[in-house]
């Protein structure tokens, strides 16, 4: 067949096809069936070379001329398909800036965060600085240089998370105590907040929660000033009413070790609900520094005394807020949650 005679055929089917391009998807299509590598026009290019020689220069000529045109043609069209398929976007995607908005709630914090942040401001107050310890620790950090014998119950396997032989999820942020005073000398006022971990589930406990634990190491320490910086706590946290007492209690780490009960500031000590009673409620524990615990991490407990203590952030929230499942603080109810909006 006579090329001019196979370009007017292409032609003609190119000006056919181009008449129902209706989307970017299509015209691809129908490009690629004409000017694509296997395309018609490509294989009329290909074919050249089977020309005789003394023609080759002139039919050339003749087909790249007409894959030019091809090529125009469809790019006038693929401007105006562009054009419209942008057009139908904006009409799309078009705002009435008159339309009133969504109004969305406004969020709350968690109480764990209230309390927490309302802690460290009052221990901050005080002087205390923040330190955090890591959640992986070894059995030397969280048991042995905390005092803790090798049989007692705190160590078996039903009571922490053992991630080896050596290393668990800490069970206490007294572990923190240790690495401050290994690495920094008297005077020490620290406060250690974080997540631990234990095995023990029911509506008062879970696997995980969070603790905040001070330590004051310094000459001249004694039970006194652990009494007046309680004293200090209570009333900040519970109410100017608010008194404390401490019993006595045993911990591997303190000697001695108490206890901290403050009275009910729901009955004001009367009895009630929520002290079962009893006009007091227990919030935390505390004690002097152990001798052995100061003398393994390099402080002499003749020359230096101290106190430690330790609280669960969420016991407190519970109390402070009336909240009487443990699992309301982790089940993320925004029903719940947006009762503590300030």
């Amino acid at each position: 067949m006579d090329v001019q005679e196979k370009i007017k055929q292409i032609e003609a089917q190119v000006e056919s096809a181009v008449q129902d391009i209706k989307s970017s998807k299509s015209l691809l299509e129908i490009k690629m069936r004409f000017l694509g590598k296997t395309g018609e026009i490509s294989s009329l290019l290909k074919n050249l070379r089977d020309a005789p020689a003394e023609q080759r220069p002139t039919m050339g000529k003749v087909l790249n001329a007409f894959r030019q045109w091809t090529e125009e043609k469809f790019s006038d069209i693929e401007k105006r398909i562009k054009k419209i398929e942008l057009d139908k976007k904006y009409s799309q995607e078009k705002l009435d800036v008159t339309v009133p908005g969504t109004i969305l709630p406004d969020g709350a914090y968690h109480p764990n965060t209230l309390i927490r942040e309302e802690l460290v401001s009052v221990f901050a107050g005080m002087g205390f600085e923040i330190f955090e310890g890591p959640e992986i620790e070894n059995d030397y950090y969280n048991f042995t240089a905390l005092n803790t014998p090798a049989d007692h119950p705190a160590r078996d396997m039903q009571d922490t998370f053992y991630l080896s032989a050596d290393l668990l999820l800490r069970t206490q942020t007294s572990a923190g105590q240790i690495r401050v005073m290994e690495n920094k000398k008297p005077p020490i006022k620290i406060l250690s907040p974080g997540k631990v971990y234990r095995s023990d589930d029911d509506a008062t406990h879970s696997p995980m929660f969070s603790q905040m634990e001070g330590l004051v190491v310094d000459k001249g320490i004694t039970l006194c000033d652990l009494k007046g910086m309680l004293d200090v706590f209570a009333k900040k946290i519970f109410g100017e009413d608010v008194k404390t007492r401490l019993r006595p209690s045993y911990f591997p780490f303190t000697e001695p070790s108490v206890e901290v009960d403050v009275s009910c500031f729901e009955c004001g000590g009367k009895g009630c609900r929520l002290c079962k009673g009893t006009g007091w409620i227990e919030v935390l524990g505390a004690g002097m520094v152990n001798r052995r615990v100061l003398e393994g991490c390099g402080i002499d407990p003749d020359e230096y005394t101290g106190f430690a203590f330790g609280m669960g952030i969420e016991r407190i929230a519970m109390l402070k807020y009336g909240i009487n499942n443990m699992k309301l603080l982790f089940e993320g109810d925004t029903r719940f949650l947006k009762q503590f909006k300030d």
